[in-house]
């Protein structure tokens, strides 16, 4: 291609820009071609090595020829019509569809088409790079598809914690103790919240603890959010650990509400969580109670529940009954937690 074909004004830089910039075009490795609008059906006047690999057509097939001879059965004919309004109105367009190679496979094409002009405005050629999205398309599509297996999950989940805690209320009715049938529906609507966020997850089906607390003591803080303070850096948790959180996390709040700082309208709650020095984790639950209340030293069958879970999961658990209330000392094997690099100074 000569300099006159290229549009470019020449720069007084010392360098042969006519000789330069096919040498570029020739030589990027994105797909080029240009096209004639002055000509006959804006015919390809120019394409690249890049372009020809892609494609697959020989230089000598391609010349003269319009830009549809890559289209087929499968291409949109509403991004063509995209393609015709850029080209009437001398616009610049970015589109993906589906083109075709010489071989007849199908491709999914990021086109990016623009205008050249000249130093007076005229209009000379028609820019076009190609860069081959298929592989990336398939991907959106494997997401999109993971997504909507999510949410579908989500909801068979939600509807089997339904179906549980309605098998649980008749069963408690038929004999008898309809209280029992809420407490256990309470520890399974627990276990559903926490879970929530684990249906949610992208990140190698890990959840961050501060979203899993603060959804598992929702109910709790619906009314005086400022009694429960959560805090600690981002940890994710893997999903066999969502369980135990959850519902340790419940059991503490519904024995504070009947014996601890929940009971008191001064009391309040502090939940954190750190790496020890020792290469564990630990959760610490605090409860603050005000001054010369009377501490009971009281819990419910839900005690009991989260020392087995821990125990189950390899920790340990240490419960003191402080002056101003209970504190509970969570130690967790790192198995199934992730530390995630701060990004800002706000908690978690």
């Amino acid at each position: 291609m000569t300099d006159d074909t290229t549009g470019a004004a020449s720069l007084d830089i010392g360098v042969d820009t006519g000789l330069l910039f096919p040498q570029a075009m020739a030589q990027t490795r994105m797909a080029i071609c240009l096209t004639d609008p002055r000509r006959d059906d804006n015919p390809i006047v120019f394409v690249n090595r890049a372009f020809l690999e892609l494609t697959g057509y020989a230089e000598s097939e391609l010349l003269g020829h319009n830009c549809r001879m890559l289209q087929g059965p499968e291409t949109d004919e509403a991004t063509l019509d995209v393609l015709r309004r850029a080209i009437a109105e001398e616009d610049v367009v970015v589109v993906e569809l589906t083109n075709y190679r010489r071989d007849g496979t199908a491709f999914w094409n990021a086109l990016h088409l623009g205008p050249i002009h000249d130093e007076h405005g005229e209009l000379l050629y028609f820019f076009g790079s190609q860069w081959d999205v298929t592989a990336l398309r398939a991907a959106r599509a494997e997401e999109h598809l993971a997504r909507m297996f999510v949410r579908e999950l989500s909801h068979r989940m939600k509807n089997m914690f339904a179906v549980i805690a309605g098998v649980v209320t008749l069963s408690a009715e038929d004999a008898g103790v309809p209280r029992v049938a809420d407490a256990i529906n309470e520890r399974i609507a627990a276990i559903g919240r926490a879970h929530e966020e684990a249906f949610a997850a992208e990140d190698d089906e890990q959840v961050e603890l501060g979203r899993v607390s603060r959804l598992t003591l929702a109910p709790f803080m619906e009314t005086t959010p400022e009694r429960i303070v959560i805090r600690g850096e981002k940890v994710m948790l893997a999903s066999g650990t969502v369980s135990l959180i959850g519902l340790a996390l419940h059991e503490l709040a519904a024995n504070a509400v009947k014996h601890g700082a929940l009971s008191d309208p001064e009391g309040r709650i502090e939940l954190d969580w750190a790496f020890d020095k020792d290469h564990s984790f630990v959760l610490q639950w605090r409860e603050r109670l005000p001054e010369n209340t009377r501490v009971r030293e009281r819990s419910g069958s839900g005690a009991g529940i989260v020392a087995e879970l821990v125990d189950a999961a390899g920790g340990r658990l240490d419960r003191h009954w402080r002056d101003d209330g209970l504190s509970v000392r969570f130690t967790l094997p790192l198995d199934g937690l992730r530390r995630e690099p701060e990004r800002s100074g706000t908690p978690s």
